[in-house]
């Protein structure tokens, strides 16, 4: 006799939609920032001077994003641009010293959290992780799933 394991899968995922919410809750009760927002407030408090371009790229952000995200850093005065002396076309972005303050407040985000736990697990382990969670990902996805017997 087979046990439908439906129950406890979404058990699971309602621990991490709940996990990913109390996160969101932290960090805007903390800074009045958005999880994205830290994430990219953190980024470009790590490096003295930075591009929107590696931001985007570290983050695996689109750039469209990336520029959005800084705007409202910029307009909350926590990130500054300001064109490369050696290259006058590149935009260079710096942390104010109220966002690396707002940075220091802040919760550590549960994105980096899940980074570092899949790093330490072993390959295998993080190839069939990778594969069940693409999977949930299509699952999930907005598309109409087909019908039983399609």
């Amino acid at each position: 006799m087979e046990t439908d394991l439906t129950p406890a899968a979404l058990t699971a995922l309602r621990k991490i939609l709940d996990a990913a919410d109390m996160d969101n809750r932290k960090m805007a009760a903390a800074t009045g920032l958005t999880p994205s927002q830290g994430l990219v407030l953190r980024q470009i408090c790590a490096h003295e001077a930075t591009t929107p371009g590696a931001v985007a790229a570290a983050l695996r952000f689109g750039q469209a994003t990336i520029t959005n995200i800084v705007d409202r850093l910029v307009a909350l005065g926590l990130v500054t641009r300001t064109r490369s002396m050696a290259d006058k076309r590149q935009i260079l972005l710096q942390a104010t010293e109220e966002g690396r303050e707002k940075l220091r407040a802040s919760p550590f985000p549960l994105q980096l959290r899940f980074s570092q736990g899949y790093a330490q697990l072993e390959r295998w382990e993080q190839a069939m992780l990778l594969a069940g969670l693409e999977r949930l990902g299509s699952l999930l996805s907005t598309e109409t799933p087909p019908m039983q017997g399609e």
